[in-house]
This record gives C-alpha cells, structure tokens and sequence, in this order.
C-alpha cells in the first residue's frame, strides 16, 4: 500500500455537492482507503495570465488515502471521476466543475507524458500546501523541501471556511 496525497477543487456548479461526491466516489474505489480530508479552503481562479478576480472563485482541499493502486492507475480514477462530474478541458487552468490532482505518492518521482510526481506545481500553491499541512503537519515535497516552509512562502492566498 502507498500513501498518496490527492488535491480537489471546484469552481463551478455545486461545489461543496460535487467535492462530497467526488470524495465519496474515491473512497468507494477498490484499493483506496480514504485515510484524511482537509478542511474546505478558498481561493481565487489562477488563469494563465494569473489570478483571475472575476472568475468564480475555488473550493479546495486535499484528501490523503492509502492505495494498492499503482500512480498511472490511480489517474485514471481521478480522470473517470472528474468525468461523471462534468470536467471538460476546453481553456488550459479554465474554470471546472471538478479538478482532482494527483500530488505525491509516497515521494516517488515519475515523469512521463501521462504524470509528473510530485505535481509539478503543487509547492507554489497555498491552496494545495495548507489543506495538506491539515492532514500532515510534517510532509515533504521531494526535491522541494517541507510542505511548512513552502507554504510560508506561497503568494497566493486562501481562506480557511
């Protein structure tokens, strides 16, 4: 079993509603146990241009499980997932009923075209880094250092709900 750390966030639709589901609908997934959820966290649309204020803003967390699971199997999961719940990638970082990322994985590194672990953007984001901080006070990011000190020196900016 891996220790893997999953990212969601909504900004479309019913966000809490779909948040719920998407979670219930993971921890129901064969060869995952849902370990932790963080709390909700806002947070303004991120756009290729940067924060969009006029974009509806985001619900954010992430959930921590235990998986047998290998990575590339547990994408495609959080791919069918984000599907039922009506993701479309029509606009790069564009407005989503559901995104669920895959963060890390028990530190290991992969990067190929299908997935790059550790996320490759998750040590600038407060909204992954602080909900990931609720559920595991002393995690590291692989080749970045301590989820703490990254969050100290994200700039963006969340709010706890």
């Amino acid at each position: 079993m891996s220790r893997a750390i999953i990212a969601f966030g909504a900004n479309l639709g019913d966000r809490e509603a779909t948040i719920a589901a998407a979670i219930r609908e993971l921890a129901e997934t064969e060869g995952v146990d849902l370990l932790q959820v963080s709390p909700v966290y806002e947070s303004a649309a991120i756009k290729d241009a940067g924060v969009d204020h006029e974009a509806p803003g985001y619900l954010n967390g992430v959930v921590a499980v235990e998986t047998a699971l290998e990575p590339h199997d547990l994408l495609d999961r959080l791919l069918a997932i984000e599907a039922v719940h009506g993701r479309v990638r029509t606009e790069h970082w564009g407005d989503r009923t559901l995104d669920l990322d895959l963060i890390d994985v028990d530190g290991c590194r992969i990067d190929d075209d299908r997935l790059v672990l550790p996320h490759p953007r998750a040590w600038q984001r407060a909204f992954v880094l602080a909900p990931w901080l609720d559920v595991d006070p002393d995690a590291v990011i692989a080749g970045r250092g301590p989820v703490a000190r990254l969050r100290a020196e994200a700039s963006d900016e969340v709010t706890r709900r």
